[in-house]
């Protein structure tokens, strides 16, 4: 074993590390909650920016609401780290790769609550258009947009696939009781929810590149709202929000079971 690698396990043993590792994980947990309740506002015809960004200045409004957001921020920060000491001991290249991924997207997502804790103010719908336009101004941006939305695409199957499969439970240690089913319904549940909604989005991102229209490429809020518009759209906007209730529920759970 490496010295890097020695150095990364015996983090990863640190009592202090695998604490603050729960607090990301139930900090992923809250905002899915929120995104899940501001969809709920959204169908019944209220407003609200449904993703990261929104759950997040909706935690800033209220007293104490930075406080919560420094220590979120806190939890991802360490959950991002956490993954890169996941890359160095997990076993394969597709696997550390992965665990990069998750690392990165975890760090960005940390960045992004700084900004909201700071007093800065954040609009992914609007930075998704933006960066599609410049995508597409660009030569041969069409088809690199195209291929984003397609990996997005390609992540909510995977959701799915982990949801209807039960993939997630091996990263839990699930009580021996009849809570097991009810944290496996919630998981089931909240991947699927989870991976609808990323497909919609990717599918959003594909459209913008095949009619050469960024303004189509908005992201998760605008992806949601874009269901109020079409037939029945609002029922599944609602089912969509449930799910990513449930899905935020399981976040909290696995912050308290998952496998460190």
């Amino acid at each position: 074993m490496s010295t890097p690698t020695r150095t990364a396990s015996k983090l990863q043993h640190s009592a202090t590390v695998r604490a603050l590792t729960r607090v990301g994980l139930a900090s992923i947990g809250l905002l899915h909650i929120l995104i899940g309740v501001i969809a709920l506002a959204v169908a019944a015809g209220a407003g609200g920016q449904a993703d990261q960004s929104g759950a997040l200045q909706a935690v800033a409004s209220v007293p104490g609401g930075v406080f919560v957001l420094w220590v979120i921020v806190i939890g991802l920060v360490v959950l991002a780290l956490w993954q890169v000491l996941v890359a160095f001991t997990v076993q394969g290249a597709g696997k550390k790769a992965l665990e990069v991924v998750k690392a990165v997207v975890y760090g960005g997502l940390a960045y992004l609550t700084i900004t909201i804790a700071t007093g800065g103010g954040h609009n992914t719908s609007s930075s998704d258009k933006s960066a599609s336009a410049r995508l597409l101004a660009l030569p041969g941006g069409v088809f690199v947009l195209a291929l984003i939305g397609l990996v997005v695409v390609g992540v909510g199957v995977g959701f799915i696939r982990n949801g209807a499969t039960h993939r997630f439970e091996r990263d839990l240690k699930l009580p021996p009781d009849r809570w097991a089913g009810a944290i496996t319904v919630l998981g089931r549940v909240g991947y699927i929810a989870k991976g609808v909604a990323l497909v919609l989005v990717g599918g959003l991102v594909v459209t913008a590149a095949i009619t050469f229209d960024p303004s189509k490429a908005s992201g998760l809020d605008g992806s949601l709202k874009t269901l109020v518009s079409v037939p029945f759209g609002v029922v599944l906007l609602v089912l969509i929000a449930v799910g990513l209730l449930a899905y935020g529920l399981f976040w909290c759970v696995r912050a308290v079971r998952a496998r460190l």
